[in-house]
């Protein structure tokens, strides 16, 4: 399995405690798009580089942290193709891939603490996306963004 992860400078300790558990977990090549250090950088540019890399087939899910997550996901979720899921516990993770097909995760770095983020990301990567009805859910958002019109 590939995975691209990427943090703002409010995630950086969190992205790294994620990636031993990445590297415990096995089997996962992970590709650290950045950013390494506490100076400040722009949450949605972190997002655009790791979704382009699950969007164009370099990574099968991507990792996307800043602060509180909500930011992070947020431009995660404007760029084609991406089914971001914020979550902060195990039970959302696990529903976010079996009902939702996510195929990137968001956490915020100020929010959980490196324990609980660990579960939650082997939560994330061991579910299977059910399809079924779920299947037909996940049609309809990606019509939804596919349209190209305004929502009134």
């Amino acid at each position: 399995m590939n995975l691209t992860i990427g943090s703002d400078h409010g995630a950086v300790a969190l992205k790294d405690e994620v990636k031993k558990v990445l590297a415990e977990i096995g089997g996962i090549e992970v590709n650290d798009v950045g950013t390494f250090g506490t100076e400040s950088v722009d949450y949605p540019d972190i997002a655009e580089k790791v979704c382009a890399c699950v969007t164009g087939g370099q990574a099968d899910f991507g990792i996307v942290l800043c602060g509180t997550g909500l930011g992070i996901s947020i431009a995660a979720n404007k760029i084609r193709g991406i089914r971001c899921a914020l979550c902060h516990d195990v039970y959302s993770a696990k529903k976010a891939r079996e009902h939702n097909d996510a195929n990137v995760l968001a956490m915020g770095g100020r929010v959980i603490g490196p324990g609980p983020a660990g579960e939650i990301v082997r939560a994330f990567l061991e579910a299977k996306f059910e399809g079924g009805r779920h299947g037909r859910r996940v049609g309809k958002i990606m019509a939804l963004e596919n349209s190209g019109k305004e929502q009134v």
